[in-house]
């Protein structure tokens, strides 16, 4: 009998106030594959708003948090969020460095993981046994594809999607525009930047444009809800899930 996997999941903030039914539908992907799955209660943000934005003390505090949550067991952390896991991943060993909880991170970095290439990496994903029939594109965030370099993961989930049809835009690795506070400070550029991948999204006769973090997704949304645009934006943990 195949051993079942034991599965913290994170669940960054974003998704927590504004989309909480992809941390839903991850669970339930997950759960279907067998994995036995654990949200820790105390857990908050990873930081990296607050690094982003120069505030280094507070991230570092947010840091200490999130080794204390998670850093109890040996279990995988799972999160719908390639930003997240790359910050995790990348800016944690110079926040921590100096720190009592260095050693609970270096524990950490190895056994978190974006959703996606979990499912790809770990689990050995090969047969969904689910169908969307539509016709997509995806997007690739800036933080999966440069910080975690994840690429073909999810791709090879969606080639398992009965009825998906995935076709390649030109400007799958560009970046969206969101980039957090970027989008706040710097909003035209922003805007055009967003302007910019959903016109490579409809150049390639896409219905929904899928990533792997939420955060890119809602900044695309608000654009094409804004100009009226018929496209659908859809992380991929709700494309699985869908199908179930």
């Amino acid at each position: 009998m195949k051993q079942q996997v034991q599965v913290d999941i994170f669940i960054p903030c974003f998704i927590d106030q504004l989309f909480p039914e992809t941390g839903l539908n991850m669970v339930k992907v997950l759960e279907q594959l067998g994995c036995s799955v654990n949200y820790p209660k105390g857990q908050t943000c990873c930081g990296q708003p607050a690094c982003n934005s120069g505030f280094q003390d507070e991230a570092r505090s947010i840091a200490k948090k999130f080794c204390k949550d998670f850093g109890g067991t040996d279990r995988y952390i799972v999160a719908p969020s390639g930003s997240c896991v790359g910050y995790v991943v990348n800016q944690y060993d110079h926040l921590l460095k100096n720190a009592a909880e260095y050693n609970t991170y270096k524990k950490i970095k190895p056994r978190i993981f974006e959703f996606a290439d979990f499912l790809v990496s770990v689990l050995k994903v090969n047969d969904l046994n689910v169908s969307f029939p539509a016709k997509a594109t995806y997007h690739d965030g800036c933080g999966a594809l440069r910080e975690c370099h994840i690429k073909d993961q999810p791709r090879q989930l969606l080639a398992q999607v009965q009825g998906l049809e995935l076709t390649e835009m030109k400007e799958c690795e560009t970046c969206c525009g969101f980039g957090g506070t970027f989008a706040v400070k710097f909003e035209p550029i922003s805007i055009g930047m967003a302007q910019n991948k959903v016109e490579s999204a409809l150049a390639a006769g896409a219905e929904y444009i899928i990533s792997s973090d939420m955060s890119c997704l809602m900044h695309l949304d608000a654009y094409i809800q804004k100009q009226h645009i018929p496209l659908k934006t859809m992380h991929i943990a709700d494309v699985l899930a869908a199908g179930i």
